[in-house]
């Protein structure tokens, strides 16, 4: 019998069986290469070619059956002991299993083997067989086979196993294949019931019907577990993906003439295939670059004092709801000068902005089209693709890639992407009257100001509009005034509902008029017109048969250009700061009308607000008590002598900055916090004074800088159990 694609059903098993043995016959040989003494291994490798072999002869191809032979008798020797496995041994049969996949190829696409001449293939695996030399190298690029689309779903094992000879247990012996367009309607069927679904709770939500309420829950439950049993279908562990991986890294490490050796962690995390299909080649791209680019030649990591072998280590796992990847290498790392030099070469960036760029945000540039720091084009990298579309094809899954490097040292690739993309929790919101669904993956949390703080908690820093988010700036966007369906904001409001998101290794807070809800939504795609808006992910169907777009959180925060507005304020400090001097997050607070005071970011525990009623006296200071324990109250400006107006008391309530060290804390009071900057801390002016450093330039006024430890010694060195511990906070 032949299926849909004119192939006998028999020999359609045999493709995809033969297939899946050479994915293992690579990842063994290259596994042998590292380890040549294991014989389990060298007896697993003769199975698998064994195998092939004895079926392809059973069905009467008997080219393929030759070549195979010709390697069972290499691989025979080599079990036997006669033979010593070394790297020749490796390429030849490397080669041979590209080979067995040509064949392959042309008997699923033609019902033949092809007419390629394999002679030569075979008169090198005879000499090897014999112990001598080949005449000609053996070692071809690897194929990249084109597996017809099957999956697996586990069942029941079998009540026997084959006679010996025979494969070990594999997990394709306790599996069926079903062909992915049947899963991708029966999921298109449970995306169509979950809608019903929803339509029939928002029913029962509004008729106070108990038949109807108790049908409903019954329909929910058995959804719900459809769902995700179908879902389970369609995840697949990432280690079939990596399973390509080791041939590639051993070809390329001998054509680059490296030692590279590949390790993997989280093999068995679980992906829908679609996401996996989509990882493929971007995986595989900074797999390449790591070998080519971060691992550096065998003389030079010797002359550097490193192993001559460099590690190359792949991660995955689980987090949040998503998948986290990462991808390390101990190689010479990325020059951030090096990589300002070849921007500004490319007409990527201009001079002034590399002048003023952070070494973190410089390595970033690697992701900029058209960048590359090779000087020659090879066929491994060079022409300055690769990198800008590995970012745009993990982003189109709604995921996220980014790189950290120390020169010498390394670099590690980030990757987060979701689970699944065809259905997924979500948060429903409001604004302008029109629904859109928020990935619930992004959310980070929710919040609501109303009355004095919707009116004066929201500021405006660089011309945009921040909150601030417990000491630190959430740069804002007004969803309507974004999508261009409301105006902006005129004036101070009532009440401001903040949706919290994470882009990238950012947030920003989101403004709506109203959150509805949270609840699992169907992803629908966009249809080809609409590609081009960058804000929405596409969009689904309520339970009321309304449509609501699903919004892009890091399309939508680039729209709004708002991930880039304080960082580019910094960047303007920075360049501006000429004196040396270490960068450095500051807390700017105000001390009275005229001053200010830059307190390091790293001595800030908390920023609190209190009312004065709250203050209690205890020995010889003012307290209040917070957290179950009681805090001792530091009027900075009253210790660093500085003049208030006769009956000025300050504001009601009063701002303190929680300074903690050693076990202890204790309160610095404040007249406000005006902002947080990160700063090249360059001192204009040393101060005499006991608890100033100095003052600075920040923003165009002069500020005080504060040293923490010796405010707290000239205040009182009681506060905290000893001088060490003092000296420890500075």
């Amino acid at each position: 019998m032949a299926n849909a694609d004119g192939i006998d059903e028999v020999v359609a098993e045999f493709l995809v069986e033969s297939r899946e043995n050479l994915d293992q016959l690579d990842r063994d040989l290259v596994a042998l290469e590292e380890n040549p003494s294991s014989q389990e291994l060298v007896a697993g490798i003769f199975r698998t070619v064994h195998t092939i072999k004895g079926s392809c002869g059973f069905l009467g191809f008997g080219k393929l059956e030759a070549v195979a032979h010709r390697g069972e008798s290499l691989l025979a020797r080599l079990r036997s002991g006669e033979r010593t496995f070394d790297e020749a041994c490796a390429s030849a049969l490397l080669a041979l299993g590209d080979a067995l996949r040509e064949m392959l190829a042309s008997i699923e696409a033609s019902g033949a083997e092809g007419e390629r001449d394999y002679a030569a293939l075979v008169d090198a695996l005879t000499a090897l067989e014999r112990g001598e030399a080949p005449a000609t190298a053996t070692a071809p690029a690897p194929a990249e086979p084109s597996a017809p689309p099957a999956t697996s779903i586990p069942t029941a094992p079998p009540p026997s196993a084959p006679a010996d000879p025979a494969p070990t247990a594999t997990p394709a012996d306790s599996t069926i294949r079903v062909d992915v367009g049947l899963l991708d309607r029966l999921m298109n069927l449970v995306g169509e019931l979950v809608l019903a679904r929803n339509q029939i709770l928002q029913i029962a939500g509004s008729r106070q019907g108990e038949t109807l309420a108790a049908a409903t829950q019954h329909l929910d439950l058995i959804t719900t577990d459809l769902q995700e049993g179908v879902m389970r279908t369609r995840m697949q562990p990432i280690g079939s993906l990596w399973g390509k991986l080791p041939r590639i890294v051993r070809d390329l490490s001998v054509a680059c003439g490296k030692r590279v050796r590949l390790e993997t962690e989280g093999e068995d995390t679980d992906l829908d295939k679609s996401i996996l299909e989509a990882i493929k080649d971007p995986l595989t791209h900074m797999v390449r670059n790591a070998v080519d680019h971060g691992i550096e030649s065998p003389d030079v990591r010797t002359a550097a004092g490193k192993p001559a072998e460099g590690l190359l280590r792949l991660r995955a796992f689980h987090e949040a709801g998503q998948v986290n990847i990462e991808i390390v290498d101990d190689g010479g790392g990325i020059r951030a000068d090096l990589v300002r030099r070849r921007a500004v070469e490319r007409g990527l960036i201009t001079p002034e902005q590399a002048a003023a760029m952070r070494d973190e945000d410089a390595v970033g540039l690697i992701f900029l089209p058209g960048f590359s720091t090779a000087r020659q084009v090879t066929n491994v990298s060079g022409r300055g693709v690769g990198m800008d579309v590995v970012r745009t094809n993990i982003e189109r899954i709604g995921g996220t890639v980014d790189v950290q490097s120390r020169p010498g040292q390394g670099s590690v690739v980030r990757i987060r992407i979701p689970l699944t993309l065809a259905i997924i929790p979500a948060l429903i919101v409001t604004a302008a009257g029109d629904r859109y669904a928020i990935p619930r993956v992004s959310l980070v949390e929710l919040l609501r100001l109303d009355g004095a703080r919707a009116r004066t908690e929201i500021e405006q820093v660089y011309g945009a509009p921040v909150y601030r988010l417990r000491g630190k700036l959430l740069p804002l966007v007004e969803l309507g005034a974004a999508l261009g369906v409301a105006p902006p904001m005129s004036g101070p409001r009532d009440s401001v509902h903040l949706v919290v998101l994470q882009a990238g290794d950012q947030q920003y807070g989101l403004i709506v008029d109203a959150v509805s809800d949270s609840e699992e939504i169907v992803v629908k795609p966009l249809g080809a017109y609409l590609h081009g808006l960058s804000a929405f992910a596409g969009a689904t169907i309520m339970g009321d048969g309304s449509v609501a777009l699903i919004l892009d959180v890091q399309g939508l925060a680039e729209r709004a250009h708002v991930l880039t507005t304080l960082k580019q304020g910094a960047a303007r400090e920075a360049a501006a700061a000429a004196a040396p001097g270490d960068r450095e997050p500051l807390l700017v607070c105000a001390l009275g009308e005229q001053r200010r005071l830059a307190i390091p970011l790293s001595q800030v525990a908390r920023i609190e607000e209190f009312p004065r009623a709250a203050v209690e006296r205890a020995g010889d200071h003012d307290v209040v008590q917070y957290r179950g324990d009681i805090l001792p109250l530091l009027p900075v400006a009253e210790l660093l002598k500085i003049r208030r107006k006769r009956g000025e008391t300050g504001p009601d309530p009063f701002t303190v900055v929680v300074h903690s060290g050693g076990g202890r804390s204790v309160g610095l009071v404040v007249d406000g916090v005006l902002d947080v900057v990160e700063q090249v801390i360059a001192i204009r002016r040393r101060s005499r004074r006991r608890g100033v450093a100095g003052s600075v330039v920040l923003q165009e006024r002069v500020t005080d800088v504060l040293d923490v430890a010796a405010l707290l010694d000239a205040a009182d060195p009681s506060l905290f159990a000893a001088g060490a511990e003092v000296e420890a906070l500075a």
